[in-house]
């Protein structure tokens, strides 16, 4: 450890590569979908409805979220219906599909206030950290990256692990028939690959993500708060 002066020992680990192949869980994933629209016709809820055909097709157990109701952050309790009902389904999952309209160049508020619901932490828990996450946009005029890429802050803010695919679906009136089933073509296609992808990574980490998210910095701080409160000088 002279090479580590800055270092504590105790907490340093190698990677351990029985931890990283634990045995495969035989449950179907849980998948959780949120988007961001109230609009009668919602181009988002389309495309999430689509997902929800595919990764059921893939063999998962998907929850659609309906935002209806949802009051803005701070607004009421944490205690209200709604918001018990989206952080129930986020702990309940173990990987997650985030789909927004683009407006003004951003996510929408609909999809912000639903992620700024989710804590970050609930004591020492933090209910996101590990699950996977995919994300797709939907815009009305030419393909853009704005909103996926803000959900992708968001995700890595939320301490998720944010597949490297994404679909991002330009002029959305012209990819969805009268009854909101999206038309085959290339967008379409990436839905598919997006959703494949996001099968593969939740089986491939749901049963290691405590491991992967042990953090040295985390262990050294909760070992120096365990000291704190069973040292006889805190008495």
């Amino acid at each position: 450890m002279s090479d580590l002066p800055a270092a504590a020992a105790e907490h340093l680990r190698a990677p351990d590569l029985e931890a990283l192949r634990p045995p495969f869980s035989t449950h179907k994933p849980r998948i959780l979908i949120l988007y961001g629209s109230l609009r009668e016709v919602s181009y988002s809820r389309f495309l999430a409805h689509e997902a929800r055909r595919l990764l059921e097709h893939f063999g998962c157990e998907v929850r659609v979220y309906d935002p209806k109701g949802l009051p803005l952050p701070d607004e009421v309790p944490a205690s209200h219906a709604k918001v018990q009902e989206l952080r129930e389904l986020s702990e309940w999952s173990e990987g997650q599909v985030w789909v927004s309209p683009e407006r003004h160049g951003a996510m929408t508020g609909i999809m912000k206030a639903q992620i700024d619901w989710i804590p970050l932490a609930i004591g020492s828990v933090r209910p996101t950290q590990g699950k996977t996450l995919a994300v797709m946009e939907v815009s009305g005029g030419s393909q853009s990256f704005n909103a996926v890429n803000q959900m992708r802050v968001l995700g890595h803010w939320m301490r998720m692990l944010t597949i490297p695919n994404q679909s991002s679906v330009a002029k959305a009136y012209q990819e969805f028939d009268a009854d909101g089933r999206m038309k085959p073509s290339s967008f379409y296609d990436r839905v598919v690959d997006v959703c494949e992808e996001l099968v593969k990574f939740t089986l491939l980490t749901r049963d290691a993500s405590a491991y992967l998210t042990d953090r040295y910095s985390e262990r050294k701080e909760k070992a120096a708060d365990l000291e704190k409160r069973t040292s006889l000088k805190s008495i």
